[in-house]
């Protein structure tokens, strides 16, 4: 009788453990680094919850809202009028809320004697007007252009932030992250790409003022750099349960804290 209450406890135990499971999915910029980080710390904090971070871009996030598969969706871009059409349409209601802000910083290769781009150079750069180094102060050679994936918010922000709403440049090459992009324009000297502010102190690589200005702390928060955003948990409606304890842990001091030491600028 003993050992089967025991077995009983046990399962039931096991059952509390597995519906404390909080599922995330989304941003690479949010994911890789960030999120796993908080859900560490909340962790130590609350033993008996686990999670399944899965970040492989914006709109993965976005679409686990509307499809019911995540309890958070990480976004590093608003959701499009598209999506929270789609979502109206199933009776989700698209609730953001911001927990960190971010630079798109533009990135070269360490040798590049490149310091400063302006906005129209960046653009010309992405969209394939300018192709060649020498056009910019560089030395003479093929720029090679690193962005991220068509399923990052990234991806999308940075088309709308730096090119005017253009087409990349056909010969870009897609990468499924930013620790990705950072690597290979570690290794080219002739390659340039964008990451967020958290993906800046990779080896091997530099930041590029544009215009002059530097992101940082801020100039992310004054609006000053260009490529400053917002971003985002998505919840449908309002977060209940363990999502709801995360996401108030990660604006909380302790979890703006953690953002901080990341490389992300803080709301408070």
């Amino acid at each position: 009788m003993k050992k089967t209450l025991l077995f009983v406890a046990a399962a039931l135990a096991a059952t509390s453990l597995q519906a404390q499971i909080l599922v995330i999915k989304g941003s690479d910029t949010l994911g890789a680094k960030l999120v796993p980080q908080l859900a560490e710390a909340y962790k130590a904090k609350n033993p008996g919850v686990s999670f399944e971070i899965a970040a492989e871009g914006s709109t993965t996030g976005i679409a686990a809202i509307i499809d019911g598969t995540a309890q958070i969706g990480m976004s590093s871009r608003r959701a499009k009028s598209t999506e929270m059409s789609a979502a109206q349409a199933k009776g989700v209601s698209m609730k953001p809320t911001i927990v960190a802000y971010d630079g798109i910083s533009i990135i070269v290769n360490a040798s590049c004697p490149v310091d400063v781009l302006t906005l129209r150079q960046v653009e010309q750069i992405f969209a394939g007007d300018i192709n060649d180094w020498s056009v910019v102060g560089g030395a003479p050679g093929k720029i090679s252009i690193y962005t991220r994936n068509t399923s990052s918010g990234t991806y999308a922000d940075f088309r709308t932030l730096a090119m005017k709403s253009r087409d990349y440049a056909s010969s870009s090459q897609k990468m499924a992250g930013n620790e990705q992009i950072a690597s290979e324009v570690s290794k080219n000297p002739a390659g340039i790409g964008y990451v967020g502010l958290a993906y800046t102190n990779a080896p091997g690589i530099k930041v590029v003022k544009i215009d002059g200005i530097a992101p940082n702390k801020e100039t992310v928060l004054s609006k000053k750099y260009p490529y400053a955003r917002p971003t985002f948990y998505y919840t449908n409606g309002e977060p209940t349960g363990e999502a709801a304890k995360f996401i108030a842990f990660t604006i909380s001091d302790e979890g703006q804290k953690i953002a901080e030491q990341v490389g992300f600028v803080t709301i408070r």
